[in-house]
């Protein structure tokens, strides 16, 4: 028998995102987002949610850019650490010993350090009550060499991603290959 457990935003797994921007004196950011996934293919885009009361807020409605990186799990601390504090009034980047790198496509900064990233141009904001989502068209996806596999895609396994238990506040790291998608319904 199943227990309700009451509206509560519990999704399992909920990727951890590192949301980069630069305010208006060109002073890059970076925020921990769990709220946050792909929304489309054509175009392909993807959402963060995000309080109005966030300097990522205010940096994103003034350069209606962003980037979205994936930390690995070697950077666990640094990723905390950028949701912990305010960009208002702490350089994350410096305190963290993180690497902005300014990208080519986009008016934001995303992490050296870090293997994936997103390169987003805001298409559109939704405002939801606590959060306003905030819909990027992906234009570039950048990853390191090192987390591809031999048809040059990312390899999940290498990326050494992590998820976020939002039920309990902890972090996870991802299990091991257990089938194809679209392949193993077939049997």
């Amino acid at each position: 028998m199943k227990k309700s457990l009451g509206a509560k935003t519990i999704l399992f797994p909920s990727p951890v995102l590192i949301v980069c921007s630069y305010d208006a004196a060109g002073v890059p950011n970076a925020m921990n987002v769990a709220w946050g996934g792909i929304t489309c293919s054509e175009p392909p885009a993807v959402a963060v949610s995000i309080r109005e009361q966030r300097k990522t807020y205010e940096n994103i409605m003034l350069k209606k850019a962003f980037t979205v990186c994936i930390p690995p799990e070697e950077h666990i601390r640094e990723a905390d650490y950028v949701g912990m504090v305010s960009g208002a009034t702490v350089d994350k980047f410096g305190s963290a010993k993180l690497t902005p790198v300014k990208s080519d496509l986009v008016d934001a900064p995303y992490i050296k350090e870090f293997p994936f990233v997103l390169e987003c141009r805001l298409l559109q904001t939704v405002r939801l009550g606590s959060h306003t989502q905030f819909i990027g068209e992906i234009l570039d996806v950048k990853a390191e060499e090192s987390i591809l596999n031999a048809k040059g895609f990312p390899d999940f396994e290498k990326m050494k991603a992590f998820m976020f238990d939002p039920g309990t506040s902890s972090y996870y790291r991802t299990g091991k290959f257990i089938g194809q998608a679209f392949a193993i319904g077939k049997k």
